[in-house]
């Protein structure tokens, strides 16, 4: 139990300073893209970048490489987090699932229909019925470290547990809402490497480099196949083996998920929060700020977030279906309700899939900080007060995520 806890605790330790860099780089993006640097904001964004291998090649600007490239192997680890958790963690019995599986149903059925209710009449529109849906784990749990050491871990275990469950709901959005015209030929080719990937770990391969290697090959298949690139990440993050053959030898999931978490954290969400965050304020006023799809994306993450997820756990654990977390109490679940609303990194992700209108990413971008904001701050509200008269946790016995 230690061992597990002292895991746990270095994750959130990274998780949260990440988060606290992802908020000086969207304030960075931000103030580029509304100052005299706006011009060379968007020229660095706009840069051509080319790879060509015979006769196949990839010609895409810099923004498409950051969203489409980096982001895999961002997918890759959140990949590898899930089958961890779904094999021996959080995730691992109905148990320890049951109430942040019902809270996460709940965060991204509401946030859509709430999305939905304030753009039903707009064709374009209604595809970004999913930006709502997205929690940022790093974002939200910066946020929680703000109130400090008398969080009771339980809730930060339940937030992690939320997000995860969150991720892999957006996987399966991205895979079956925004997915392009189909090049059954590149689809094909993905499908012999990941068969290839699955092969590999039937017959025992330990090394994570040949995993590397064919799962560059199924990003690139998938790329051209017009299904998101990003996905060749997950499917290649499956095929890692979780047990090695030798049982006094390391992990290979838990080595690739080491070894990439620190660059994800600080390297490529950071790149895809100054991208992406960028919102252009100018023309912005009170007529803006209530169109259509900022205000169906911030009701969303503020409203639709809050509602959907404590809802369904208060509606699971009076039901008998789970527990209530130890230690905690209704209000501090509501709190934790109104973190899930943190959505920025995964919301914009979507919403660059759902849209290529700059204008409309604009209003898109907007609405997240919006909601983000507006969510994170009632949240950390919420926590300081409810949990003033907590005990500040044993650091044997629980999860710190002081930076």
């Amino acid at each position: 139990m230690p061992r597990i806890v002292s895991k746990i605790n270095d994750f959130l330790k990274l998780e949260t300073s990440a988060g606290f860099v992802l908020m000086a780089v969207a304030l960075l993006a931000l103030i580029a893209n509304n100052s005299p640097l706006a011009g060379l904001y968007t020229s660095f964004l706009s840069t051509p970048v080319a790879v060509q291998f015979g006769g196949f090649e990839i010609a895409k600007p810099l923004l498409l490489w950051i969203n489409d490239g980096l982001m895999a192997i961002f997918f890759f680890l959140v990949g590898l987090e899930i089958k961890k958790e779904v094999l021996e963690g959080e995730l691992s019995s109905f148990d320890k699932a049951a109430l942040p599986l019902f809270a996460a149903v709940g965060g991204i059925l509401a946030p859509a229909l709430v999305y939905v209710y304030f753009n039903a009449g707009d064709a374009i529109a209604i595809q970004g019925w999913a930006i709502p849906a997205a929690t940022d784990i790093a974002f939200a749990l910066g946020v929680l470290a703000l109130v400090g050491s008398r969080v009771p871990v339980s809730l930060k275990i339940l937030l992690l547990a939320v997000a995860i469950i969150d991720d892999l709901a957006a996987i399966v959005i991205i895979a079956v809402f925004y997915t392009q015209d189909l090049s059954i030929t590149a689809l094909s080719w993905g499908g012999v490497g990941t068969a290839v990937l699955f092969a590999m770990n039937r017959f025992g391969v330990m090394r994570i480099t040949p995993y590397a290697l064919v799962g560059l090959f199924v990003w690139a298949c998938v790329l051209k196949s017009g299904v998101h690139a990003t996905l060749a990440g997950v499917l290649a993050a499956l095929a890692i083996p979780l047990k090695p053959k030798d049982p006094n030898a390391s992990s290979p999931l838990h080595r690739a998920e080491h070894g990439l978490h620190i660059w994800v954290a600080f390297l490529i969400l950071p790149l895809f929060a100054f991208a992406n965050a960028g919102v252009s304020l100018k023309g912005i006023n009170l007529e803006a700020i209530l169109a259509p799809i900022p205000l169906g994306v911030a009701a969303g993450l503020f409203f639709g977030k809050q509602i959907g997820v404590f809802s369904l756990a208060w509606l699971s654990v009076k039901l008998g279906l789970a527990k209530l977390p130890k230690g905690a109490n209704w209000l501090q679940v509501y709190a934790i309700a109104c973190l899930t609303g943190v959505g920025f990194t995964m919301s914009l992700f979507i919403g660059t899939l759902a849209f290529d209108d700059e204008v409309i990413l604009n209003s898109v971008r907007l609405g997240v900080l919006m909601g983000s904001l507006a969510s994170g701050i009632l949240g950390y509200a919420l926590l300081k007060y409810s949990c003033r008269d907590c005990p500040i946790e044993n650091k044997a016995d629980t999860v710190n995520i002081k930076t």
